[in-house]
């Protein structure tokens, strides 16, 4: 019988893949099914800050799990941004087309000096119950910001991204690639190793 599991956001996307990583063992809902949770405001200043202030706020008004992320990708060229703003990179309600052209701006007059844009997609996965953070996770995957979006696949800054042994976008990669070596993926099987316990 499958166990509960909610996951403290409103993107279907992010929901779909960790449902695909953890399979039938959990039955995964999001706050699409919980309208009477309010996302919180993200104020930490780390991933797992705003990871663990998600899964918290959640978990006062769901019984069970709660599972967390809070995501995003570091540009070494750009010190590290957009880092945890990567999903309001070109401003507080823009979408992921937005805040890709704003990074391809972003990094369009460093590429000649860096040819080579080297980047991470980090992760932290917080797990909470009953108001009360239980356990952090991390995990990271390192890569390459390329100059054009290639591939229909994924979501965020997939269509740029490039991980490390590949030569193919995690937007281009497919789903059962994808799901074995993203930042997401590595987080999540620390959860899931913590779960079992």
């Amino acid at each position: 019988m499958s166990r509960r599991l909610l996951v403290a956001t409103k993107n279907a996307h992010k929901t779909q893949e960790i449902q695909q990583i953890l399979g039938s063992t959990w039955l995964v809902e999001d706050l699409n099914k919980h309208p009477e949770i309010i996302p919180p405001e993200e104020t930490g200043i780390t991933f797992a800050e705003n990871a663990a202030i998600k899964a918290v706020a959640a978990s006062k008004l769901f019984s069970g799990f709660v599972l967390s992320d809070d995501s995003g990708l570091e540009v070494d060229a750009l010190c590290g941004q957009p880092g945890v703003q990567s999903a309001r990179y070109a401003g507080e309600h823009s979408d992921d087309a937005a805040n890709r052209r704003k990074l391809l701006t972003e990094l369009s007059p460093i590429r000649s000096g860096t040819p080579v844009c080297h980047a991470r997609f980090r992760c932290s996965m917080a797990i909470a119950e009953n108001g009360h953070t239980l356990a952090t996770f991390d995990g990271s995957v390192e890569g390459r910001i390329i100059e054009t979006e290639t591939g229909d696949g994924g979501f965020g800054y997939d269509s740029l991204f490039v991980p490390d042994g590949f030569e193919q976008t995690f937007a281009e990669l497919s789903a059962s690639i994808k799901n074995q070596l993203s930042h997401r993926a590595r987080a999540l099987e620390k959860v899931i190793l913590w779960m079992a316990r």
